[in-house]
């Protein structure tokens, strides 16, 4: 069984279908790993779109916020703004779907957590020594998290903790016999200085993860959310991969 493993799509629609056009029908299932919504100006539409498809997701820390169920006053400015403009415009059949969504469950040999299995909604897992602590709240061999906008793999180790690997869009990654938190990135607002959109592709029958990249049209994604009035930051940045 091949599963697309997904997170972050940020209400992108024209990055979500590029990933989906890419990956070519060759995965079962898709695994999201939360904030299907958020920044971006298509929440209603990645919301159906996702739903088309055989699925699990979670809940992140933006799908809460646009539902009214997280305090947004530790948010910037620029995310107060689209936290209080997508939940404007989220539809209720899309609000209904994300309310009943966890931030955290397991599947397989995988547990899925949108920030970290010790704070599933809100913790960042940026390096390898909150990676190290976090190795103790799962208990399946590997986790798969989102939130930071940054594919990475982290693999537990007994002299130094835990080490911290770079995403290799070249040679798969044999997860068999490691331990492992493994962050595929951000389909709709990558942060590691690539504006493509990011995911991966995970074989269940020989434990293989790929890493991913895409390039989408990103003046597309800009112009709707300019029409939208989102904040001019959140629309330069998609350019740049902040």
């Amino acid at each position: 069984m091949k599963i697309l493993v997904i997170s972050d799509i940020h209400a992108n629609l024209t990055a979500f279908e590029a990933v989906l056009e890419d990956a070519n029908d060759n995965w079962d299932e898709i695994w999201c790993l939360g904030d299907v919504i958020g920044y971006g100006p298509d929440p209603n539409e990645c919301v159906a779109l996702l739903r088309e498809h055989p699925h699990i997701t979670l809940t992140g820390n933006h799908d809460w916020a646009a539902l009214g169920k997280l305090d947004v006053s530790t948010f910037n400015q620029d995310a107060q703004d689209a936290v209080a403009w997508t939940s404007d415009t989220l539809n209720d059949d899309a609000r209904a779907y994300l309310e009943a969504q966890p931030p955290m469950l397991v599947k397989e040999q995988f547990t899925l957590a949108h920030a970290s299995p010790r704070q599933p909604v809100w913790e960042y897992i940026t390096d390898a020594f909150i990676a190290w602590e976090n190795f103790d709240f799962f208990d399946t061999p590997y986790c798969l998290v989102g939130h930071t906008h940054y594919p990475v793999v982290f693999e537990h180790d007994e002299e130094y903790g835990a080490l911290a690997f770079h995403a290799d869009y070249v040679r798969p990654l044999s997860l068999e016999g490691k331990h492992l938190i493994i962050n595929p990135g951000s389909v709709g607002q990558p942060r590691d200085s690539d504006p493509r959109a990011a995911y991966s592709l995970l074989d269940l029958d020989t434990l293989t993860w790929q890493h991913k990249r895409v390039p989408y049209d990103i003046a597309a994604t800009q112009k709707r959310m300019l029409h939208a009035k989102l904040p001019q930051r959140l629309i330069a940045r998609l350019q740049f991969g902040w």
